[in-house]
């Protein structure tokens, strides 16, 4: 059984930061992308950043230059920085790993189960 708990959400006034951390756990081979999704109210979920097993990383264009994602592979760990917090950030932000298996290979994206940002104008 695979889980990903996520921690640091809550609320912070516009330009503050917050520090969203995401840990995977269970039985698997490794981990391919890592990334954080984010939805807000009334809104679809949407992509906030990602990062590959090789370390690159993509942002959606509205948090460029704000948010940075990093992850730690050997602890299977991603982390998204926020910086310069807006109001339009406000949403539940999700972990998201794209999970390896052996015998046979494949591979399932699994969820966290959301935190919640609020940024207070």
């Amino acid at each position: 059984q695979v889980q990903l708990v996520e921690s640091g959400g809550g609320l912070v006034q516009t330009g503050g930061s917050l520090r969203l951390s995401c840990a995977a756990s269970g039985s698997f081979f490794a981990i391919n992308d890592m990334g954080w999704y984010r939805q807000a109210s009334g809104k679809e979920r949407e992509l906030v950043a990602a990062v590959t097993l090789g370390g690159s990383a993509n942002y959606a264009d509205s948090v460029k230059g704000r948010f940075t994602i990093s992850r730690d592979i050997a602890k299977n760990t991603v982390e998204l920085l926020m910086n310069n917090l807006k109001p339009e950030d406000t949403a539940v932000y999700y972990c998201n790993a794209d999970i390896m298996f052996r015998n046979p290979y494949r591979t399932k994206a699994y969820w966290g189960q959301g935190t919640q940002v609020t940024v207070s104008s």
